[in-house]
Parts: C-alpha cells; sequence; structure tokens
C-alpha cells in the first residue's frame, strides 16, 4: 500500500465533511466541516484550504446512492462535486459507495454520548471519516485504490 495521506470527504448540501488519514494510511481522523458555497469550484477550494496544502495521495469521496443502489439528485450533486475537484488536484478522485454511512455515523456520535442536536455540527465530518475508514479498509485488504474513478462511474 503507498504511504501518504488519504482524504474522506461527505459531499452535503449546506456542509461538507472532511477526514484525513495519517501517513502510513492506518488511521482516519476528522478535519473538518466546510461551508458549501454558491460554486462548486468555491466549494472546492474551501475543502482543499482544510487540507492545509498536504500532499494526497487519493481523494475519496461518498456516493450516495439509494438502498437499490440507484442514482439520485444527491449522487449527481457529488460526481459533479468530485470531478470539479479533480481538476484542482494532482491526485485521483475515487467514489465509494456511502449508503450506510450516515447510519454509522450517528451510532458512533450516539455511543461516545453526543445527541442529534449535538453532533449535527459534526455529523459531516463524522461521516467523512466513516467513509475513509471503509476506503482504507479496501485498500489494506486488496493493495489497490477503492471505490471508482469518474470514467467508472460512466460505465
Amino acid at each position: 500500500m503507498l504511504s501518504g495521506r488519504r482524504l474522506g470527504v461527505d459531499v452535503g448540501t449546506v456542509r461538507v465533511g472532511v477526514a484525513i488519514s495519517d501517513f502510513h494510511a492506518i488511521l482516519a481522523s476528522g478535519l473538518g466541516n466546510a461551508v458549501r458555497k454558491e460554486s462548486l469550484e468555491d466549494s472546492c477550494k474551501e475543502v482543499l484550504k482544510l487540507t492545509d496544502g498536504e500532499d494526497l495521495v487519493v481523494i475519496y469521496l461518498g456516493l450516495p446512492l439509494n438502498m437499490a443502489g440507484n442514482h439520485t439528485a444527491s449522487t449527481q450533486d457529488a460526481i459533479q462535486f468530485g470531478a470539479t475537484l479533480q481538476n484542482m488536484v494532482n491526485c485521483p478522485v475515487r467514489f465509494i459507495d456511502e449508503r450506510l454511512t450516515t447510519v454509522s455515523a450517528t451510532a458512533a456520535l450516539r455511543a461516545s454520548g453526543k445527541n442529534s442536536k449535538n453532533g449535527r455540527k459534526i455529523i459531516d465530518q463524522v461521516a467523512a471519516t466513516v467513509i475513509l475508514e471503509n476506503a482504507l479498509q479496501i485498500e489494506r485488504s486488496t493493495g489497490e485504490y477503492a471505490g471508482k474513478s469518474l470514467e467508472d462511474l460512466d460505465d
């Protein structure tokens, strides 16, 4: 597995949750939330500001599919966000199925003693961490980047 930091991103309509791995890709930690801006470019810039110039090897973006695995309006938004982000970075952007990410993130917050009102501000960040943890687990087991590229989504 290639050393280097990985970014996890949970695209929302109001906030974009961001998580980052350590250099050895062992741990995923919440990095923060970026406020969603009017344009995709400005929203992506907000995400990249959180990385503070880190040299990233891959960015994992949550792909929100419905429970049947079909695309929704949120799926299209995430794909457009990822395409815009891909044009701004020198590393691959990969899409990870995030169907149960919010459920996992909510359960993790509850387990830590936060209720839904207190956790609202960090739920996107926790969801991004779950996306990144899932991707890291796949990378460790396969030796390859997890998820799908933009080109794979066109198939």
